[in-house]
């Protein structure tokens, strides 16, 4: 740190009046907060890597000329060892998010929108930043290339495959890696891959993001960045979320690109994020298994259970590969890892659950399971008759929020849309009217169940039965189901549109 403090005196004539050390997760580069006897402070970085903070150094320089939010650099040592940046500040967007992590991915709409807005700078920085770039000043290389890929597959195999015990037969994964590499690289891109954009790399400047810790950054598929944000082990974004965040790239993306069809970004994403997962892995296995740092043996249950979901939610035709990774996450001690993950949610649950027994149950009378009927309909056709006799249950008027019937691009859509999707979560009104309802829901839910009584009924009405009301009962339904794991009907009777989501059992 004394290096530091002596580029501080240089560069100021004063030596800092408070230097604190920055923690770093997985980083051996020092950083520092150095603090000017006026009161005003700058980051201090040492690094290990001449070439590594030249890398930072020259791409800051670059991006600020671009007037992309990135920290300017003050001053450098003689050797490129030490430099000085400005100081973002204290709060990540990772910090910003912490309330939504720990209520399971529940994230407020503040938390969206800013989620949102820093998904729409990355094509900024991608295509924007890549203009006039020379990527000789990239480190380790200048371009994501197929000995990239080899290697992060390898680090998979040796450092999490394989410290996992599990049999496997080395060339048949051999020959589908091989496969997996040549559809990677398959299109070329003069984009600025960031290669570590995540939202501990992402500081709010007077609330807007800024970004940091781009060193490791060269030219590379826009992909990479997308999948390594909205996959993050530990975030725990919503399906939802998730998609919500990819369109919004997507739509960004156009204002300096021609783009694919969606269908083909989308097949192109799952590929990056099956890479990025197993690259994850990889550096978990590293860092946990063999250098024992806490940090990330804490962070691999979250990392297995992303791997479990978009093996379940992607076709990939790598067969003996997909056979493989679908054997470890069925491993005994990943399952548990899995568990452990969603032990967040779960936690959530315990209040309906019962000590001797699953929570659909009631400890009373036994008669369980509670099956929730979600409906949406129109007034113009009248409130649905509840099947089960027990006289319907609540309903809902969704008619005091915004409508998007009223426009013309929305008339032949319906709530299960994006386009209406968006319009209605942007404007906000219909999010505010769920809060409620959600809550109303949830007590009445856990009583139900703690009773053992069978059915319960929800009723979404607004005037066509086909926007607000479609959107309101979907997320109802989904929010109970994911809440409690109990089995939950919805039926959108005006677009003639039913759906079941299953009891979640457990043996």
């Amino acid at each position: 740190m004394e290096e530091l403090k002596q580029l501080f005196a240089r560069q100021y004539g004063v030596y800092p009046i408070e230097a604190t050390t920055i923690a770093g997760a997985g980083s051996n580069r020092l950083y520092c907060r150095l603090r000017h006897p006026d009161g005003t402070s700058v980051i201090g970085v040492k690094g290990t890597s001449r070439d590594e903070n030249h890398a930072f150094i020259y791409l800051a320089n670059h991006f600020l000329k671009k007037k992309l939010p990135v920290p300017s650099v003050l001053a450098v040592s003689e050797d490129e060892m030490c430099y000085l940046q400005q100081d973002l500040g204290t709060v990540s967007l990772f910090d910003a998010l912490r309330s939504g992590r720990e209520a399971g991915g529940r994230y407020n709409l503040k938390q969206q929108k800013l989620l949102v807005e820093t998904i729409r700078q990355l094509p900024c920085i991608q295509i924007q930043g890549a203009h006039d770039l020379d990527w000789n000043n990239c480190y380790p290389q200048p371009e994501f290339n197929e000995v990239n890929v080899v290697f992060d597959l390898n680090y998979f195999k040796y450092c999490f495959l394989k410290p996992s015990g599990l049999d496997f037969h080395e060339l048949k994964l051999e020959d589908d890696f091989r496969l997996f590499t040549k559809d990677l690289l398959m299109e070329s891109s003069d984009s600025f891959m960031y290669r570590d954009f995540q939202a501990r790399n992402v500081m709010l400047v007077d609330g807007r993001p800024a970004f940091i810790d781009f060193q490791g950054g060269r030219k590379g598929p826009y992909y990479y960045d997308l999948a390594s944000f909205l996959w993050q082990a530990s975030a725990l974004y919503s399906d939802k979320l998730r998609r919500r965040l990819a369109l919004e790239y997507y739509d960004t993306l156009k204002n300096y690109i021609e783009v694919p069809s969606k269908r083909h970004f989308a097949d192109k994403l799952s590929l990056f994020v099956l890479f990025r997962t197993l690259q994850v892995l990889g550096a978990y296995g590293f860092r946990g298994y063999f250098e024992r740092k806490q940090h990330f043996i804490d962070s691999i249950p979250y990392a297995i259970a992303n791997l479990d979901k978009i093996l379940n939610i992607a076709r990939f035709p790598y067969p003996y590969l997909t056979s493989v990774l679908r054997q470890l996450v069925e491993l005994p001690a990943f399952v548990q890892h899995k568990e452990q993950a969603n032990q967040g949610k779960e936690a959530t649950n315990k209040v309906a659950q019962q000590q001797n027994g699953r929570a659909s149950f009631s400890k009373y009378d036994g008669k369980g399971p509670l099956v929730v009927r979600v409906y949406s309909f129109s007034y113009r056709k009248g409130i649905p008759e509840d099947p089960s006799g027990n006289g319907g249950g609540y309903v809902f008027d969704c008619r005091s929020t915004h409508n998007p019937g009223r426009y013309e691009r929305y008339k032949q859509l319906n709530g299960l849309d994006e386009p209406v999707i968006r319009f209605l979560e942007e404007d906000g009104e219909i999010l505010t009217f769920l809060e409620s309802v959600y809550k109303l829901a949830d007590a009445h839910v856990t009583r139900y169940m703690q009773r053992g009584f069978t059915s319960l009924m929800f009723s979404f009405g607004c005037t066509g039965g086909q926007h607000r009301s479609v959107y309101s009962a979907q997320h109802l339904a989904e929010h109970i189901h994911q809440k409690f794991g109990i089995e939950v009907r919805v039926f959108h009777l005006e677009q003639n549109i039913n759906q079941t989501f299953n009891a979640i059992t457990k043996d």
